[in-house]
């Protein structure tokens, strides 16, 4: 997965709404794929209006590549989320699944190190799978997150 351990914030070029929920999104790098929005859609009260398929089907590409847009909803869907949406969703290896942690985070090699404790290298190996991931460090990058949604409820 080549395009995972990027450092830089992704940036779209194409989104098309696609059926059941579906955006099918392109990013600057030659990076695509189908992001599914159903499980969002329907769980999180700021998505209720894109329930409406037709309303759903409003998705537009952000001016600057930064983000999918619905103007007419005032409802916008940043590039970097969707980006680790997509990876997420089709993650099959744990370095695939921590890699997308990383990225839903916003962590640099250097700040995830810091975070759970060990090297930059130790990080960039596991994101490559040149090294397997210790359920430990499994285990910390869930609570990390439990951590961070409770400090910003």
């Amino acid at each position: 997965m080549a395009h995972a351990t990027r450092i830089t914030r992704p940036r779209l070029t194409a989104v098309t709404p696609a059926a059941d929920y579906c955006l099918n999104v392109s990013f600057v790098d030659g990076s695509c794929g189908t992001v599914n929005m159903k499980d969002f859609i329907f769980s999180l009260s700021g998505l209720v209006p894109l329930r409406d398929p037709v309303a759903f089907s409003g998705a537009v590409l952000g001016e600057y590549g930064w983000e999918a847009e619905w103007p007419q909803l005032d409802i916008q869907i940043g590039a970097d989320t969707l980006f680790a949406d997509m990876l997420d969703q089709r993650s099959e290896t744990p370095a695939d699944r921590f890699t997308v942690w990383r990225i839903r985070n916003s962590l640099s090699l250097s700040a995830a190190s810091r975070e759970l404790g060990v090297t930059v290298r130790t990080i960039s190996a596991y994101g490559s799978g040149a090294r397997p991931i210790p359920r430990t460090v499994q285990l910390a990058c869930l609570g990390w997150e439990e951590e961070r949604r409770r400090l910003t409820a």
